[in-house]
């Protein structure tokens, strides 16, 4: 089965040039093929899909313009790719998957430098670097994460402030052990991120005095910068210690730096989470379908939901059971887990919000809202297989 790694580098400052420039080059070409995209359909009402657009970048456009030569400096297929990701982006568009394509930004860095595998000693994996096609040796920052003895697809190189990672895709065989114990409910939520019904309660990391203190520091760089932005709109009025765009863009990674700490703090913890429910080895386990994009228009509870990454978690959950031949059930979301008794199976109708222990009329039981809800998850009959 295929699967990814991504791992911390160490590039060179000769290698760093070299990555800049393919992200580079892969950012301008993907950009240019929305816009040419968009003229000829301005012009002549027909779509350029992709294969057209690389045979007529290569064969009309940079022969015909001398000062668009350093597109042929980077490698080809890091350049074919950028094409073809813009090709797709064009048709999950036209199947009203996705909005329309949009520009990728340089502050973003969201472009990502694409090396396939073309002869047999490129992307050659040791236990303390990887050979990366036209980059060459370069220095993990983890040893031993990445098999050695696994046959490698392909891989990207990305960019994120100040840190470089690889992404390698690895074919190689899965030897899971079958499920021994039996199933496992869980139970998403906010005051808790997830409650499993065999006991374990998984806390919210948000309400950690290390994310509170990360949050707070973000306030103050992205106050640094908004002062930043005032003070260069009255750049001809000269004051001293007037901002400038070379320090403007010094604390935009300030603020990137801060983004990316929290979002590391938020994907470990997942993972660590995932991993701990993984190892009990349920034969199965059973979530509830969220509709997370209508659970966000309430404004009181969007930036503690957002904050939570559900979708993330049933992601990586969603791989990490088929990894292990694990089961992964999902609950209708009108199913009333949270209002029907787990001893008895008793409806409360007027269970509220707020409240946070269940207290069943019909049999006197006590038990936390949310413990109930994925014990009722874990017995629930009508389901789907993710």
């Amino acid at each position: 089965m295929l699967k990814s790694y991504k791992v911390e580098i160490k590039p060179t400052q000769e290698q760093i040039i070299k990555i800049h420039k393919t992200i580079g080059v892969s950012r301008f070409i993907y950009n240019f093929y929305i816009d040419h995209n968009k003229k000829i359909y301005e012009k002549e009402k027909k779509f350029i899909s992709g294969i057209d657009f690389s045979k007529w970048l290569n064969n009309e456009y940079i022969p015909n313009n001398q000062d668009k030569l350093w597109i042929k400096e980077v490698s080809s297929k890091a350049t074919k790719q950028a094409i073809m990701n813009g090709d797709k982006a064009f048709k999950r568009f036209f199947k009203g998957l996705s909005r329309f394509p949009k520009f990728k930004k340089k502050k973003n860095q969201n472009v990502k430098a694409y090396f396939p595998k073309n002869g047999k000693t490129d992307w050659t994996i040791k236990r303390h670097k990887v050979k990366i096609p036209t980059l060459g040796w370069m220095r993990l920052k983890e040893f031993g994460y990445i098999p050695t003895n696994s046959k490698v697809k392909s891989g990207t190189v990305s960019q994120n402030i100040n840190r470089y990672y690889v992404s390698i895709l690895v074919e190689e065989n899965n030897n899971t052990i079958k499920p021994i114990n039996k199933g496992i409910g869980i139970d998403i939520g906010i005051k808790d991120f997830a409650i499993c019904s065999n006991g374990m309660t998984f806390k919210n990391i948000n309400k950690t005095s290390k994310i509170k203190k990360l949050e707070k520091k973000l306030k103050r760089e992205e106050r640094k910068l908004s002062r930043k932005y005032e003070s260069l709109k009255f750049k001809n009025k000269k004051k001293k210690g007037e901002a400038t765009g070379q320090n403007i863009q010094k604390q935009i990674v300030e603020v990137q730096k801060v983004y990316q700490r929290l979002s590391n703090i938020r994907t470990d913890y997942i993972n660590k989470t995932i991993n701990k429910i993984v190892k009990q080895k349920p034969s199965y386990i059973t979530i509830e379908d969220l509709n997370v994009s209508r659970m966000m228009k309430n404004k009181h509870l969007a930036k503690a939901i957002a904050q939570q990454r559900f979708y993330e978690f049933i992601t990586k959950l969603q791989y990490k059971c088929k990894l292990n031949n694990i089961e992964l059930r999902v609950v209708d979301r009108f199913y009333p887990s949270s209002k029907t008794c787990s001893c008895c199976g008793a409806y409360k109708k007027e269970l509220k919000l707020s409240d946070r222990v269940y207290r069943c009329n019909n049999c006197n039981t006590e038990i936390d809202k949310h413990l109930n809800a994925s014990i009722n998850l874990a017995n629930a009959k009508k389901y789907k297989i993710a």
